[in-house]
């Protein structure tokens, strides 16, 4: 059984907060300081969730070195108060980031939805095939 530390829960609750913050301010129509705290908070979880030292390894791998700018790019660009160009500049670099997680998470949906035409959809995004053939 994994155990999860004192850490990691406050990590959990400043990255859900974060993600809440960021959605919150692209219905408010940008607003740059809610969507610069909600990128400060989901920052400082993931590190509090993972650590620092594996934050850091993981944001400047070499492959990851064009993504993770793009990313931290976009999150200056919001800080700096350009709030729309942050943000498609930091969708783009999570994209490049994250996207080997995505076929994991797909998979993971079409698991636990059991809504037919969605679980086609998530299992051919994901690679899974429910063919018997």
């Amino acid at each position: 059984m994994i155990t999860i530390t004192e850490f990691q829960k406050i990590g959990v609750g400043l990255s859900g907060f974060g993600v809440f913050f960021v959605l919150f301010g692209i219905l408010l129509y940008f607003d740059s300081v809610l969507l610069a705290f909600g990128n400060i908070l989901f920052l400082s979880g993931l590190t509090f969730i993972v650590g620092l030292r594996r934050t850091a390894h993981f944001f400047f791998q070499r492959q990851k070195l064009r993504s993770s700018a793009f990313f931290l790019g976009g999150v200056a660009l919001v800080l700096l108060r350009w709030p729309r160009i942050g943000m498609l500049v930091e969708t783009y670099g999570f994209v490049l980031l994250f996207k080997s997680f995505f076929p994991m998470v797909f998979g993971f949906l079409a698991a636990g939805l059991n809504i037919p035409f969605l679980t086609t959809i998530l299992n051919k995004l994901s690679g899974n095939s429910s063919s018997m053939v």
